[in-house]
């Protein structure tokens, strides 16, 4: 039986998606207009929302009942 490979994230989920946001719109500046393109902008606008969406779930209004 194999053992799963395990490691420490350095950095938040946060961090982790708008660098890849950024990474992600940074290389569709230099593409020209076409599928693959439009698939990169959708894949960073997804980055965003994951992270919005890590902030509301975060967020000290869902915190549950006692």
């Amino acid at each position: 039986m194999q053992k799963r490979r395990r490691f420490k994230q350095t950095e938040t989920l946060d961090q982790r998606l708008a660098k890849e946001a950024e990474r992600l719109r940074a290389e569709v500046q230099a593409m020209p207009p076409g599928l693959e393109r439009e698939h990169l902008l959708r894949k960073a606008k997804q980055a965003e929302t994951a992270s919005h969406m890590n902030d509301w779930l975060r967020s000290p209004g869902l915190q549950p009942p006692k």
